[in-house]
């Protein structure tokens, strides 16, 4: 009988009938196929009624689990009996029933043969229980024949622990005392009525283990069982020591610590410092990251477990992602796919139902069956991000190609491009087969540094462009970063009309004809370096015989920039100049800043750069060897930059109010813009604007083009220090000190309106700043607060006359907000 809906075990259950509900990694139902075919029982009739297909599709007919099955399927509920009889036309011979969803390992040939030596009608297989109040009580005399039936009784009406296990050996004439086409339960009405009529129903006590899996602390229970060996069911895997089991493929590092008992399933990954603790269990493709914590849990298939994640007494449903420092107390329980913020804590006893969120930071209290804590948005702050084949795989970036495809003219053309990795190869094998089945065409750069990317996309050919690339200091996450025809960052409105087609699934699906193709352009680094060089004053630049000493970060920039140092004449020494991804993933920019400072003053070099490996953003080091902070930077470019004329220069609405002295005490003027990379680069193509610089280290300069070039910038810098003359030690030593300082404040998301709009009204009259967030004049400093966009946090940006003022205000700041948040 595989027909229940497992209420009980909900959310477990919520989408996946109960028989198929894993016990030490296999489903309930196989481990009683295995016991009926030890019994050489192995014509099976199953009885479906929720989700019947789960169970169909496992099993098949049964000959791959050396038994053969049929299945007989009910319309609607029709009780313990009722779904026998409805199976009734396979049944002509004497016939054992048992339950799918028990874990059991009795032995089934004592019934039988109590059944057969009785000549009984019916046979129950009976078993004493501590607690026999959920179940139904049988009374037999000395001979086993069955006195008196009771179910589910009170304390006052147990006259016995001995109990019905469900497990029955029936004779085909018992359908004459089922009625067909109703609801009939066997405990409640068949046996009691075969009882009074007089009928031979016996009791048969079994020996072995058995369990009704019906609750959550029952389902937690026969894990234990099973890893103590008190229930003898096959387990999968090899043992390496008593009580811990092992699947094939699993990455143990030696350094974590499996206290057992414990069973790890399939192609599983445990990192350094994990602790698997006692009557853990994990599925198959579970990955445990550094410094997690388990101890009885039952996890289930394709869950991610970040770093430092703390879970005791919880199950997961399948492909769950928990993240780093989330932690689950007693009872804890997460239905299917459910995602699980870094830093959330879920209480005693919480239910979050399948395909929920918890935001990050959240404190859970209660159970999560209808909404969410927190929504995932498809696009992030740079682009749509995540764990490498966890959160991003080539399902989900098929999805999306198709999204944003179908958004776009059948037959336009998209530029691609991708970093060295792995990782980015093989999502964008699968975006690109997505754009292609919308009809849309791909120009393939293949491996390219984002700005080449960017320059290809605004070709007169292309509708955008798209690059996939590891994220910075994360070598287990990728970004899916989308660009429209000018080679921007696509606006949050593009944004929105790609995940509204994403979520309605209304993808665009062409013929085969009009399936689009894949084309590799010409000569892509050439004309990127004509165009850099054709905003330069290359004789001047020639004239000044700059000496650069340039560290490549392994990136993809090490392709690029030869071709347009060749154009400046300059002489160049050339660090981790060839392409590596393991190596780019050990980008350490301030690290290498201070390898090429050493450089720089041995060589007796002009400049030093450290290129980031997408080849967007540099770190300077000027001839004397001083590493320039990302402040410094900016201010250093601006400098120069008004040395030549009056200028307009757009930085975000968090940058120093230096730059205003810099660049209005030549005539030149300053806008203020959000904080976005967008908003930045957008400014950059806005009449005037020759400038655009970020607070980390990034340049747009609006004749070569509207997003971040590390290549450009370089010959940018080089050309204004040819033109005026100046060395870049003495233009940071023009600079004035500089005293801005940066908090977090954790804030609840339902929060973040009431804080921004309580400060608003507090400050109202100080005239303040409202660009992006609130900045607030404070004497000769200023204050901004910003919501953070991806997290439950409130950043806080201050300025002051100098450290201890601007102390001060952060602390006033922090103060004020968590109070307000409260």
């Amino acid at each position: 009988m595989a027909g229940g809906q497992g209420t009980r075990l909900r959310p477990l259950t919520s989408n996946l009938p109960k028989p198929m509900m894993p016990i030490a990694n296999r489903p309930m139902m196989e481990h009683v196929v295995d016991l009926l075919r030890s019994h050489g029982l192995t014509d099976i009739v199953v009885t479906l009624a929720f989700l019947p297909d789960a169970i169909r599709n496992h099993f098949g007919d049964g000959s791959e689990f050396g038994v053969r099955i049929t299945y007989v399927t009910e319309d609607v509920p029709l009780g313990t009996a009722g779904s026998v009889r409805n199976a009734a036309h396979l049944l002509d011979e004497t016939f054992l029933v048992i339950s799918g969803d028990v874990l059991t390992d009795v032995d089934l040939g004592t019934v039988i043969e109590t059944h057969r030596e009785n000549e009984a009608l019916a046979t129950i297989g009976l078993t004493p229980v501590e607690n026999p109040l959920e179940f139904g009580i049988v009374i037999t005399d000395e001979r086993g024949a069955i006195e008196r039936f009771l179910e589910k009784p009170t304390w006052g009406q147990v006259f016995s622990d001995t109990i019905n296990t469900g497990i029955f050996v029936l004779e085909p004439e018992i359908f004459d005392h089922i009625e067909e086409g109703r609801p009939v339960d066997f405990s409640g009405e068949v046996f009691p009525a075969l009882l009074e009529a007089g009928e031979p129903i016996f009791g048969s006590v079994v020996e072995g283990y058995w369990e009704d899996v019906g609750t959550l602390d029952s389902y937690l229970r026969v894990h234990a069982d099973v890893l103590d060996r008190r229930a003898h069911v096959v387990v999968p895997g090899f043992a390496i020591r008593e009580g811990v089991w092992l699947g094939e493929g699993v990455d143990l590092d030696p350094e974590a610590v499996i206290e057992g008992p414990a069973l790890i399933g399939d192609n599983c990954r445990i990192e350094a410092r994990a602790r698997l603790g006692p009557y853990t269990v994990l599925g198959s493709n579970v990955r445990v990251r550094e410094g997690t914590d388990l101890e009885r849990v039952v996890i289930g298939d394709h869950t991610y477990l970040g770093h430092n994640v703390d879970l005791k007494g919880t199950v997961t449903g399948r492909s769950c992602d928990i993240r780093d420092g989330a932690r689950a107390l007693e009872g804890a329980v997460l239905g299917d796919e459910c995602f699980i913020g870094a830093g959330a804590s879920l209480a005693e006893d919480v239910k979050v139902f399948p395909f929920k969120t918890v935001e990050a930071g959240a404190v859970v209290n209660s159970s999560i069956v209808w909404e969410s804590r927190g929504a995932r948005n498809l696009f992030g702050r740079d682009g749509v991000s995540g764990l490498a084949n966890v959160d991003l795989t080539p399902e989900l970036a098929v999805r999306v190609a198709m999204a944003w495809g179908s958004t776009l003219p059948r037959g336009s053309t998209v530029v691609a491009s991708r970093d060295t990795s792995r990782s980015s190869r093989a999502l964008k094998r699968a975006l690109m087969a997505g754009l292609n089945c919308t009809g849309v065409n791909v120009l393939d750069l293949e491996a390219q540094s984002v700005p080449v990317t960017r320059f290809m996309t605004r070709s007169p050919v292309a509708a955008g462009g798209v690059t996939i690339r590891l994220v910075e200091g994360d070598p287990d996450s990728v970004v899916m970063r989308f660009f429209d025809d000018r080679g921007l960052d696509i606006t949050e409105a593009r944004q929105r009309s790609i995940e509204r087609v994403f979520q309605r699934e209304d993808y665009r699906r062409v013929m085969p004809s009009a399936i689009g193709e894949i084309n590799v352009p010409s000569r892509p680094l050439e004309r990127y370096a004509a165009a850099i060089a054709e905003t330069l004053d290359l004789d001047a630049i020639g004239a000044r015989a700059h000496k650069i000493v340039i560290d490549y970060s392994h990136g993809s920039t090490a392709l690029v920039l030869p071709s347009v140092l060749a154009k400046l004449e300059a002489e160049v020494l050339a660090v981790n100049p060839y392409v590596s991804t393991v190596k780019a993933m050990e980008y350490n920019p301030l690290a290498q800043a201070r390898r090429v400072a050493d450089l720089v003053r041995t060589s007796g070099a002009d400049i030093g750069v450290v290129m980031d490996p997408d080849g967007e953003h540099l770190v300077m080091v000027d001839d004397t060897g001083h590493v320039l902070d990302p402040i410094h930077s900016l201010l250093a470019v601006c400098l120069l930059l008004s040395r030549t004329g009056p200028h307009t220069v757009a930085v975000p609405v968090a940058a120093t109010a230096q730059v205003e002295r810099i660049v209005e005490s030549t005539g030149g003027e300053v806008r203020r813009v959000p904080m976005s990379t967008g908003a930045l680069q957008r400014a950059a193509l806005r009449d005037g604007v020759e400038l655009a610089a970020s607070l980390d280290d990034g340049f747009i300069f609006a004749d070569v083009g509207g997003g971040y070039d590390a290549a450009a910038t370089l010959a940018k810098v080089l050309e204004l220090l040819a033109r005026t003359g100046l060395k870049l030690s003495e233009v940071v030593a023009r600079l004035e000190p500089v005293h801005v300082l940066t908090e977090a404040v954790p804030t609840p998301w339902d929060a973040k309106g009431q804080v921004m709009r309580r400060l608003v009204e507090q400050f109202g009259a100080r005239d303040p700043v409202l660009i992006d967030g609130i900045r607030i004049p404070h004497g000769k400093g200023w204050v901004l607060v910003l919501p953070d966009p991806g997290e439950p946090l409130t950043r806080i940006w201050a300025e002051g006359p100098d450290d201890a003022a601007t102390r001060r205000l952060i602390e006033e700041y922090t103060r004020r907000i968590a109070e307000l948040a409260r």
